[in-house]
């Protein structure tokens, strides 16, 4: 166990202003007398550019420029190896950790239990875990669905070929809400599932795509990089997902339902640096209400009603009269 207790001394340092902390101060906005910037590291299993925790690492960058925390990260962490580098990093007396235990739930858990005063937040399929151990993910089920209601208006040929990394619930659920949106517009849309069992594996994810293609899809989700290469070599379509590629892929890019870690990120700063740290589930601040998650479309390449149509919904959505479905199944292909 560490010899400093984070959680202890934020609590020291910041008791008095902690009293006059709003709710806007625990999403990230600081005291003025706020202490040294805390410190934040993160374990990534994937290269940090891919999509996923390309998303951590630019809200935890954004939080380090405001000088809110210093941060450093470790990528490419086999999973094998996980538990000694978050070992490592709560023996350096960093007050959060940030991850994925996704392959590494036991281990994990295991670990931030043996360091009660260390905070951490994890990406996770499961709960939050006393004293230390939150949770997150990316709920972005809400600009899939909307992003399903372009694909659905714009296809041609009524089949969409769709792309994913793992079939895990994370992934399921924006999978399945997307071919929500697409039904809700078009019935008669057909859908070819495929996953390539790897988070980054772009070569993969191609060959994958373009045997979709070959059986009639005009449009492609793109779980996974490698998937708008296919559609932009070929002349079609794709749909993105996290991160916005558009520019990287000019007249391919149809519609994207993206992930902003911010809110979450900014939530748990401001609740280790308050005291307030606990183990709670993060999920929601996912969510476009938190503004966790957004869509976005080329009205260049989309019927314009189809355009119409996905902003209304968008708008219900934000104003709780609309409930995209949570379906955490694996999706099947339909044709």
């Amino acid at each position: 166990m560490l010899s400093s207790k984070p959680f202890s001394r934020v609590r020291r340092t910041l008791l008095s202003a902690a009293l006059a902390v709003t709710v806007t101060a625990g999403l990230g906005h600081f005291p003025a007398d706020a202490a040294d910037p805390i410190k934040v590291a993160a374990i990534y299993t994937v290269p940090v550019e891919q999509q996923w925790v390309s998303r951590i690492d630019k809200a935890l960058k954004a939080a380090q420029e405001r000088g809110e925390i210093t941060y450093t990260f470790s990528e490419n962490v086999a999973n094998t190896d996980y538990e000694r580098v978050m070992r490592e990093y709560a023996e350096q007396g960093m007050d959060l950790v940030v991850g994925e235990a996704f392959a590494v739930e036991r281990a994990a858990r295991k670990v931030a239990a043996e360091y009660p005063d260390t905070a951490f937040l994890m990406g996770s399929s499961f709960g939050p875990a006393k004293p230390n151990f939150a949770v997150f993910d990316n709920w972005i089920h809400e600009p899939s669905y909307l992003s399903g209601m372009i694909a659905g208006a714009t296809t041609k040929s009524n089949v969409i070929g769709m792309v994913g990394g793992y079939a895990i619930p994370e992934v399921n659920r924006l999978m399945n809400a997307f071919m929500d949106g697409a039904t809700s517009v078009n019935p008669d849309v057909k859908f070819l599932v495929t996953f390539i069992n790897s988070w980054y594996d772009p070569p993969k994810a191609k060959e994958s795509a373009f045997a979709m293609i070959d059986k009639g899809a005009d449009i492609l989700y793109a779980e996974r990089f490698g998937v708008s290469d296919a559609a932009k070599e070929k002349g079609i379509l794709a749909i993105g997902n996290v991160i916005d590629t558009a520019g990287d892929y000019p007249g391919t890019i149809l519609s994207s339902a993206l992930w902003h870690m911010e809110p979450t990120i900014d939530k748990a700063i401001g609740a280790v640096v308050d005291g307030s740290f606990e183990p709670a589930d993060y999920g929601p601040y996912s969510f476009m209400s938190y503004g966790g998650g957004s869509f976005i479309v080329d009205e260049s390449l989309a019927p314009a009603d189809a355009v119409a149509a996905a902003k209304e919904k968008e708008q219900e959505i934000l104003d709780g009269l609309f409930r995209v479905n949570v379906n955490d199944s694996e999706p099947k292909s339909t044709m």
